[in-house]
């Protein structure tokens, strides 16, 4: 199956890899903000170096975090917008999963989060743990995620190597709750 698109924004990048027969070609744009204006445009761009454009998509992938909540928001959506589109699959792959590829199981893979803290999963051949925040400091014996390019790649060979069978819609993976919280003030009475 081919050509696969993968889209990774759980950082502060824009990430994409594009999965052809034989090789694969990943890009990195990073972002600290402006992804949600960036990603079709960046993608394009990716697409067409090749001289294809997205009616030539066999299928996306798209990293589902965990990572930064609106960066995860706005790959998923874009994914899921661009299968449904385009009547092709998409393949939620987790940044653990990506990041566990090609190691022997069991092994606890550790992804950066906000205020020197760690994500962290085991995963072992008969599935995985559930994900945890923790303590930098507490990490132990675990394998740090690879770079953005790396990690893009993972997931487009994951992605097509699930895509041929059903998948789930992708989904945002949420370790833990947003830090925005709904305002406190009850809602103005509406008069008629």
């Amino acid at each position: 199956m081919t050509p696969l698109l993968a889209i990774d924004t759980s950082a502060a990048h824009c990430a994409a890899a594009l999965r052809l027969e034989g090789r694969t070609l990943a890009r990195v744009e990073p972002m600290a903000k402006g992804q949600a204006e960036r990603l079709m445009p960046f993608l394009e761009e990716l697409l067409a170096s090749e001289g294809l454009g997205f009616k030539d998509l066999a299928a996306i992938g798209v990293g589902c975090g965990p990572g930064n909540f609106t960066g995860l928001r706005i790959g998923v959506s874009a994914a899921r917008g661009l299968a449904l589109g385009l009547s092709i699959p998409a393949v939620g792959v987790s940044g653990f999963e990506a990041a566990g590829l090609g190691h022997p199981r069991p092994v606890t893979i550790a992804l950066p989060a906000p205020r020197d803290h760690l994500w962290l999963q085991r995963l072992a051949e008969a599935g995985a743990e559930a994900p945890r925040l923790a303590p930098a400091s507490e990490a132990g014996d675990v394998r740090h995620a690879p770079d953005a390019e790396a990690l893009v790649r993972a997931i487009a060979e994951i992605a097509h190597d699930r895509a041929a069978t059903p998948q789930p819609r992708p989904a945002p993976l949420y370790v833990r709750p947003a830090d925005a919280a709904p305002p406190r003030d009850p809602a103005p009475v509406l008069i008629g």
